[in-house]
């Protein structure tokens, strides 16, 4: 989540003097927040993600261009009829244990990850049988074509469908795995693990590349430091600081008050993202409750929304953050421009226009304001004052994040809140939370009868841009229902020495291919 630090002088000044270096083959992060949960199916939490890809390894990965590609397969096919998958291992994969990955522990691996993940569950659903025929092959078999199962099994969209040994997969979905082996470029050290100080990760001797050069999440990944130590420094400013010493090489979410200094600093550089690496935001609408229980209410938002002005009260420059109209984040597979020309040229007046020409009676608003999440409490702040400009009673509820999980649960109680995720999560109608769950969704209590179809047609679609039409057309019911607004589309960017060299860029932190 976006959690600008604020600005802390002193600890700053200390960054204009060049602090000691330390090893070139130790390069220390600071990551969004500590790794707790080490179990990458267990959660969908951003972190564990991170640490996933680190110390466990995909059959499939995706690059820069949105393309999946093969990571830990080295060849598959697909029956004529679409039904049967046929996967084939690379030659040379260990365990951090020593032992060989075999088919028996990728097979494990995905039934685990199947229970956890939304497109696990859909690939499983049409599962027939998925079953090792030896060492380093397996076969899936589905009841009816899916277009999806290669998208599946190399989407980075939490939880990832990270391989683990079979002995380890074999522990139920609902129950954190203990043992933390993988198979990846970077091998968890417990007995130097500190929790609420620092995680050391080291390289993995045996690890082998892939021959093609590391590309986003895919390629190969090729580690040139000996170590990576995770520190955990909660407050943004004290890690700025720390970095600028020379103490720390990497932090993920640069403090977007220190930008207009940190740009000047020759000693660091700034890594800016877009499309699915940005954050998305959006106000999420209960469907189930008056007011916006009346889609004609709910659609009065699209007048009123002004994007820009969010944007501009989170104090973000342009080249941070950009207006998005499409649900499924822009500058990825699906963005569309289908039925957008409902937000065009949003103001008070034509939203009071708008909202006097539906059966609106004075029910209050109640807008939950999360307090301790930056981009959530602002956006709730911007959106507050425009309803009330245009005619509703607003009731502004002010509480935490997770009293606003907590209350979003339940058909009743409030009406709208400002939330953010990342761009990759909202990138597909099969994980974005506005659609996916329609009909059984308790972030927002929309169901409508013509997006379930749609939503099995997607899946089923065996061409992407078959499926990329469908999303339009999901987009345009989205749009005429108005379950959740969309408010713009930002990055956060990373911080780095400019000492180092070949940093992928990615939102989500990878520590292969770099050199320092």
């Amino acid at each position: 989540m976006f959690k600008p630090k604020s600005f802390i002088p002193a600890l700053f000044a200390l960054a204009l003097v060049a602090g000691p270096a330390h090893a070139a083959g130790n390069l220390v992060a600071v990551l969004e927040a500590e790794i707790v949960t080490l179990d990458p199916h267990f959660s969908t939490a951003y972190i564990s993600r991170t640490f996933g890809y680190m110390v466990f390894d995909t059959l499939f990965a995706k690059d820069s261009k949105g393309e999946i590609k093969p990571q830990m397969v080295q060849d598959w096919k697909v029956s004529p009829d679409g039904l049967t998958y046929s996967f084939t291992l690379r030659d040379g994969l260990k365990w951090h244990d020593g032992q060989p990955v075999t088919a028996a522990d990728c097979v494990a691996s995905l039934r685990r990850w199947g229970s956890r993940s939304a497109l696990g569950r859909r690939i499983f659903a049409i599962t027939a049988s998925l079953e090792p025929t030896d060492a380093k092959t397996f076969v899936l078999t589905l009841k009816e074509p899916s277009g999806l199962v290669i998208d599946a099994l190399g989407n980075p969209v939490s939880p990832v469908a990270f391989m683990m040994p079979e002995r380890i997969a074999k522990t139920p979905g609902d129950q954190r795995i203990t043992e933390i082996v993988g198979s990846g470029p970077f091998v968890y050290s417990k007995a130097d693990h500190r929790t609420g100080d620092r995680m050391i990760l080291k390289k993995f001797a045996d690890y082998v590349p892939r021959p093609e050069p590391a590309d986003f999440l895919a390629g190969g990944k090729r580690v040139n430091v000996d170590t990576l130590e995770i520190r955990v420094i909660p407050d943004g400013a004290t890690a700025a600081s720390a970095l600028q010493a020379g103490e720390v090489d990497f932090m993920q979410y640069a403090p977007f008050d220190l930008l207009p200094t940190l740009e000047k600093n020759s000693r660091v550089k700034l890594l800016n993202f877009t499309g699915g690496n940005m954050f998305a935001g959006a106000y999420r609408l209960n469907a189930a409750s008056k007011p916006f229980d009346d889609p004609a209410i709910r659609r009065v938002l699209w007048k009123l929304v002004d994007q820009r002005e969010v944007l501009d009260a989170l104090g973000l420059d342009a080249k941070y953050a950009t207006p998005c109209a499409t649900f499924f984040t822009c500058g990825t597979t699906y963005d569309s421009k289908a039925g957008t020309e409902a937000a065009a040229k949003p103001s008070i007046e034509a939203a009071r226009a708008a909202l006097k020409a539906t059966k609106y009676a004075g029910e209050p608003v109640i807008v939950m304001e999360a307090n301790d999440l930056e981009a959530p409490r602002v956006s709730a702040q911007v959106l507050a004052e425009r309803l009330k400009q245009a005619g509703f009673n607003v009731d502004l509820q002010v509480m935490d994040w997770a009293s606003v999980l907590a209350r979003r649960a339940k058909k009743e109680g409030w009406s709208v809140y400002g939330v953010h995720a990342g761009g990759f999560d909202l990138g597909s109608p099969l994980t974005n939370v506005m659609v996916a769950f329609n009909c059984a969704d308790f972030t927002g209590w929309q169901c409508d009868a013509r997006i379930t179809p749609l939503m099995e047609a997607f899946a089923k679609a065996p061409a992407e841009e078959d499926r990329k039409k469908i999303a339009a057309e999901i987009q345009t019911v989205m749009y005429d229902q108005a379950p959740g607004i969309p408010w713009g589309q930002f990055a956060q960017p990373a911080l780095y020495r400019a000492t180092l060299r070949n940093l992928i860029p990615s939102a989500i932190p990878v520590f292969w291919n770099v050199e320092k």
